[in-house]
């Protein structure tokens, strides 16, 4: 069977993350070096957007997030992988990474990349996340990781949540549907 091509040039943390990627699907990617992501590299991004296109797909952690979102501040447009956090669990000791992921979840990640928007978009009213027990309550932190799963946008804190639905376009009508899974998954 021949390997999956992707197109656009995809953005990982490091070397580790480019060879499991490569065991996977042919693929051209740009290292950020962790979390310390400069300037030069910033602009091989914007640089990638311009000819091929992106695909940001950083670990499903704090520092992922970081580089995620200093990559989103320099080119909006970029796609983006995520991996629930679950599949990213090394065998052994270690943190969480994209090159701990099987096969399968590298490729259902690299076929279900999203795009922000940057059009206008109805937010989701907060009182309807606090409803959710999404930003609020025990299960507050859990239930924002299956739904972010869910609908596939990565994990984000409390305060992160209403920007990356909008950012994501996610209506209303799609977050009723996702907290139905979620919540069926729950009990």
């Amino acid at each position: 069977m021949s390997k999956l091509t992707i197109e656009e040039i995809v953005v990982v943390e490091g070397k580790d993350d480019t060879r499991r990627l490569q065991e996977v699907v042919n693929v051209d990617t740009i290292e950020t070096i962790g979390s310390a992501i400069n300037e030069a590299i910033l602009m091989q991004i914007e640089h990638a957007q311009e000819t091929r296109g992106v695909i940001v797909f950083t670990d499903p952690d704090f520092s992922g997030e970081k580089i995620r979102k200093t990559i989103m501040e320099v080119v909006p447009q970029a796609k983006h992988a995520f991996l629930p956090r679950k599949q990213a669990q090394p065998k052994k000791k270690g943190s969480l990474g994209v090159e701990h992921a099987s096969n399968e979840a590298i490729l259902e990640a690299l076929k279900k990349v999203v795009t922000p928007s940057e059009e206008e978009f109805d937010e989701i009213p907060r009182q309807m996340l606090l409803d959710y027990g999404l930003i609020a309550g025990a299960q507050a932190k859990e239930k924002r990781e299956k739904l972010g799963d869910e609908l596939r946008i990565g994990y984000t804190n409390g305060k992160q949540l209403a920007k990356r639905l909008k950012m994501f376009r996610i209506t209303p009508e799609e977050l009723r549907q996702a907290m139905k899974k979620v919540e069926a998954k729950h009990d």
